[in-house]
């Protein structure tokens, strides 16, 4: 009987032990949270676009109390909820930045573009890249709307001219339209800016006029027409340099003047959209 007993009690005894040393240890090394990351949380919107650098709000919201992150920054919660965090971590509040919205640097559409070829194979923009593309221009929308089922606002729909196009009431800037793209065919602009250049090809005059009837053909008459050097050339493309522009008029001339009407402007492109949802593989 004896022989029973110890073994048994010796395991009694060994388990109050550990168990002893375990409650101990739990208290000893537990890390308190800190309250404050729930409550940033809560502001954030959870869609984890990771458009602030996180791989996702609650890593931000963790990232803002140890000192990694700004306070302003979740582009997608913009100057309010930067300001509800400054709050809560106790800071002086930080502007956001100037107010952006996303556009479509492509005109390519059904229309416009000429098509090349028929593909038949995985129906996502990035597949269709990877195969080269069916219009001419390498560098137009390839139109199956991987941005559409990336827009965590659901800010982007299909129009049925075969372009993507921006509901700026539902966009907030957050890039992932920009980061989704395989051809690298968003923007962020000023929103207060309503006039930009809606091309994204660097061929020259010759392959672009064959192959879509609205593409930069690199005149460079647009960097003649306006001060300050607010367009220049990359290469065969113009481009805008938004942090010289002084106000809403600067970009004018070249809607008036750009031979090929590759500069837009915004409002005109909304109003003249047709509005007909098409669906997309998401």
């Amino acid at each position: 009987m004896t022989e029973v007993l110890i073994p048994v009690i010796l395991l009694a005894a060994l388990t109050l032990i550990f168990g002893a040393f375990l409650v101990f240890s739990a208290e000893k090394f537990k890390v308190e949270k800190d309250e404050r990351v729930e409550q940033i949380y809560e502001i954030l919107p959870g869609i984890d676009c990771g458009a602030c650098g996180a791989p996702g709000c609650a890593a931000f919201a963790q990232g803002v109390v140890e000192g990694k992150y700004g306070v302003n920054g979740c582009k997608a919660g913009g100057q309010e909820g930067a300001n509800k965090i400054a709050e809560i971590m106790g800071v002086k509040k930080e502007n956001t930045g100037e107010e952006k919205v996303a556009v479509l640097c492509c005109l390519g559409d059904n229309e416009t573009a000429k098509r090349i070829a028929n593909y038949n194979g995985i129906m996502t923009c990035e597949a269709l890249h990877l195969a080269g593309g069916d219009k001419g221009c390498q560098y137009g929308c390839l139109g199956l709307g991987d941005c559409v089922g990336a827009c965590p606002f659901n800010a982007i729909e299909m129009g049925e001219n075969g372009l993507p196009y921006v509901i700026e009431e539902e966009c907030t800037s957050c890039g992932v339209c920009v980061e989704t793209c395989p051809r690298n065919l968003f923007e962020l602009i000023p929103k207060d800016q309503d006039i930009y250049i809606a091309c994204s090809s660097y061929d020259d005059a010759k392959i672009v006029k064959s192959v879509c009837t609205r593409g930069c053909i690199g005149c460079t008459l647009c960097t003649r027409i306006t001060e300050n050097e607010i367009v220049k050339m990359d290469g065969k493309l113009a481009k805008i340099q938004w942090d010289k522009i002084k106000d809403n008029k600067s970009l004018e001339p070249t809607l008036e003047k750009c031979p090929t009407k590759t500069f837009v402007r915004r409002t005109e492109l909304r109003k003249n959209q047709k509005k007909e949802k098409v669906a997309v593989n998401a």
